[in-house]
């Protein structure tokens, strides 16, 4: 058998570069589908924009609520103290009641505020004497009245004593309420008196006609509209009122009658709604004596400390109104904000 390698029909080996076998690339990695006409590299920065805002918010809420906890915590420390501190005086003292302002259902001077504190006042074993300082113009019959009642009730229970204490102005209301006291004391220049009662109002019909206005009131009820300020006013409705204003009138210098007794030394002009200095009226009657809050604890009740039982509003209680006010507010966003079927 031949081995030669001469055959010419035999291709021969060759030494040439192996082959490369075909490269497999990996498949592009998926990409956030763009939405039509945005590229998807604005969308992926958007949201993270988003996320980083989002753990702001948290961070901020959480801020916020440690925030509120510190405010609520020294809320309580200040009530928590405050009350500790008006715990403290028990021995012999005069109790003080102050009487400020416009005599109202809202305000300071309510009868709901002061009657807590005669209330008070008159429990408290040291109290010798109870004094209402008085500096206010007067204002509504029907919260005088409640107080004047109370005065009268609590003296019948405890059998202590009640002083008024009258300072730039005691009239109308609030001399209502004085008229309870078992002494009355003034300056010598305090004003004294009105004892009296009015209804003011205003009417524009006039001025209505010169600029053509039309009133157009509707009522279901013949009186319905009673001294509307825009109408003309009804003789008979003006002497309704007017008879309401002398039924309450009488009540007042019923009182008066009541609570100053044989001391009041009543003329025609007593009951007229005139006022007078205090000087005056002490020889009117209408007071006992010159006298301030120093002269009636240490002269009068005998104790010259005096503890104020006035119901006051504080700086804590201020705050906490304002926080149960955001936490109200908060409540009500919170149920707007669910879902609701219509």
């Amino acid at each position: 058998m031949s081995t030669s390698n001469d055959d010419p029909s035999r291709p021969e080996p060759e030494f040439g570069p192996a082959p490369v076998p075909p490269v497999t690339r990996p498949a592009p990695a998926p990409t956030t589908p763009a939405v039509a006409g945005v590229d998807a590299g604005v969308i992926e920065d958007f949201a993270r924009a988003y996320l980083r805002d989002r753990r702001g918010e948290r961070r901020w809420k959480l801020v916020f609520r440690f925030a509120w906890l510190l405010v609520f915590a020294a809320i309580a420390y200040a009530l928590f103290a405050q009350n500790k501190h008006a715990a403290a005086p028990n021995g012999p003292h005069t109790a003080l009641i102050e009487v400020r302002g416009e005599i109202a259902s809202e305000g300071e001077a309510t009868a709901e505020n002061l009657n807590a504190a005669l209330k008070s006042a008159f429990e408290d074993r040291g109290a010798q004497g109870i004094v209402l300082r008085i500096n206010s113009p007067g204002g509504s019959p029907v919260q005088a009245g409640l107080v004047y009642d109370e005065i009268k009730r609590l003296k019948a229970l405890h059998g202590k004593k009640v002083y008024a204490v009258c300072e730039e102005v005691c009239a109308s209301g609030a001399y209502y309420m004085a008229a309870g006291a078992d002494e009355i004391y003034v300056d010598k220049a305090s004003i004294v008196g009105s004892i009296g009662v009015l209804m003011d109002g205003f009417g524009f019909t006039g001025s209505m006609e010169k600029l053509g206005v039309e009133r157009r009131l509707l009522t279901a009820g013949a009186n319905k509209g009673m001294l509307d300020p825009f109408s003309p006013l009804n003789e008979q409705q003006r002497a309704f009122a007017q008879g309401m204003l002398e039924q309450i009138h009488h009540q007042f210098i019923a009182v008066v009658k009541e609570g100053r007794g044989k001391r009041l030394k009543e003329t025609p002009e007593t009951f007229s709604g005139l006022f007078w200095s205090g000087e005056e009226a002490v020889k009117q009657g209408l007071a006992d004596k010159i006298g301030s809050l120093d002269y009636v604890a240490r002269e009068v009740v005998k104790a010259e400390e005096v503890i104020d039982y006035t119901p006051r509003e504080n700086v804590a209680e201020r705050l906490a109104k304002r926080f149960g006010a955001s936490i109200g507010e908060g409540a009500i966003k919170a149920l707007r904000s669910l879902p609701s079927i219509h």
